[in-house]
């Protein structure tokens, strides 16, 4: 079943039962001002075509609401063409879309907790924008010594559960912007009883302190060479000190990767909020750091799995800021097919359910037009939730991946002698690094 009349064309197939009519029209509500009309073409089903887009990212509008319809035999529906679907797209506007996503943003039943809170990490990426003269006047274009991005460039930070990989909350916008400008703006999502992880980048007395005011802990990659005074010597090995406002406990450890065929050896040091460190081990925190990296793969998940790499289509900064938060929306929503799912069967992770998996079939249904209303007896699987099951992802294999440019502004810089070869580890040790002959520097 759909919608009547003309509203029949807005949905996203079974994606639809995470993200219903009635959301997507208080989203509208709240953010339009003055009185309303039934168009040819309705804002919610404008809404809808926005969030299906980002679902075929290589397709034109004119060719996602082909596929909108496709499904809807025997029903009468527009057939507008790419300049009616410009003009309603601009008629939107970005904000219902943001404030859509804010409905949906958040961690999920069954997210990850480690001692008691909640796992989340924080970190920043990169898309690419068209270099039309309206995005140039907004956005950035890298540069790197002689050589200019094809594209201008956006900033998106966001903060995700780790054990989802549901996005908590997001901000973007120029490149030209540090995402440790762009990371205050996030900090009112965080409360007591989350723990952030966070890489080198975010070890600054005035982040630190930012967060700590949010009563979230926080666990932190601290800078190498940064020299911190020692308050006290913690009977584990680990020890406190102060990073601007903020008491913090540092614990410094060495981890040797073994592939078989060599040893390498990374020394990490790492500051937390956590200073029990009778309630929160200092191995278990070292291991737990390693959770940063899943906001790491929920990027990949964007850029690659649902727009393959490819350019945001908007043309303005309007437009980019609309499109981005559609795109957020549906891998949000997807997100959460494969968190209910996975709920299903205590055994599995969501992290083992296949993001490309879970984007092939809600495409699949949206083209069907399926299951866009709920049947009368609640179903968390789903068609979407069973491929997931179906096919679900071996337990995650140690490896040493190197951290290289993956898409280099010259293909012929990118050449080198550099190894970019996954090496499957054959066993890591992690151990606390003694501070010898290390004094205090403070009173306790």
């Amino acid at each position: 079943m759909v919608a009547s009349g003309a509203f029949a064309p807005g949905h996203v197939g079974e994606l639809t039962q995470i993200v219903p009519f009635e959301m997507v029209d208080a989203a509208l509500e709240s953010t339009t001002t003055g009185p309303t009309r039934v168009r040819e073409l309705p804002s919610r089903v404008v809404v809808y075509l926005l969030i299906a887009a980002a679902l075929f990212a290589e397709l034109g509008y004119t060719q996602v609401w082909a596929r909108m319809v496709s499904g809807l035999d025997g029903l009468t529906v527009a057939n507008p063409g790419s300049s009616a679907l410009a003009q309603a797209r601009r008629r939107v506007g970005p904000t219902p879309l943001r404030e859509l996503f804010g409905l949906l943003a958040g961690p999920v039943t069954g997210a990850t907790r480690w001692r008691g809170l909640l796992v989340c990490a924080i970190d920043g990426t990169s898309m690419s924008v068209p270099n039309s003269d309206p995005n140039r006047g907004a956005f950035y274009r890298l540069h790197s010594g002689d050589l200019d991005s094809g594209y201008l460039m956006i900033r998106l930070v966001t903060v995700v559960a780790c054990g989802t990989r549901t996005v908590i909350d997001a901000v973007f916008g120029s490149f030209g912007v540090s995402e440790i400008a762009y990371a205050p703006r996030l900090f009112a999502s965080l409360r007591e009883g989350m723990v952030v992880l966070a890489d080198r980048n975010f070890a600054v007395a005035a982040l630190i302190g930012a967060i700590a005011e949010t009563k979230a802990d926080l666990l932190i990659r601290g800078k190498a060479g940064h020299t911190m005074p020692m308050i006290e010597r913690l009977s584990d090995g680990s020890w406190l000190s102060v990073k601007g406002p903020v008491v913090v406990r540092v614990i410094d450890a060495e981890i040797v990767v073994d592939t078989g065929g060599a040893a390498r050896t990374v020394r990490y040091r790492l500051l937390t909020t956590l200073t029990d460190y009778r309630r929160y081990p200092a191995m278990e925190l070292v291991r737990l750091y390693h959770q940063r990296w899943e906001i790491e793969t929920a990027y990949a998940e964007l850029k690659s799995s649902m727009l393959g790499g490819r350019v945001l289509r908007a043309r303005t900064p309007a437009g980019v800021e609309q499109e981005v938060y559609a795109l957020l929306i549906a891998y949000q929503a997807l997100r959460i097919a494969i968190a209910d799912a996975t709920l299903t069967d205590p055994g599995v992770t969501p992290l083992r359910g296949s993001f490309g998996i879970a984007v092939n079939t809600a495409r699949d249904q949206l083209v069907h037009a399926a299951g866009v209303v709920a049947g009368t007896s609640i179903d968390l699987v789903g068609k979407i939730g069973a491929a997931v099951l179906a096919e679900l992802l071996p337990p995650r294999r140690s490896r040493q991946c190197p951290r290289v440019v993956k898409r280099a502004l010259s293909k012929h810089r990118a050449k080198g002698a550099l190894d970019r070869t996954n090496y499957s580890s054959v066993s890591i040790s992690i151990s606390l690094c003694e501070l010898p002959g290390l004094t205090s520097t403070m009173a306790p």
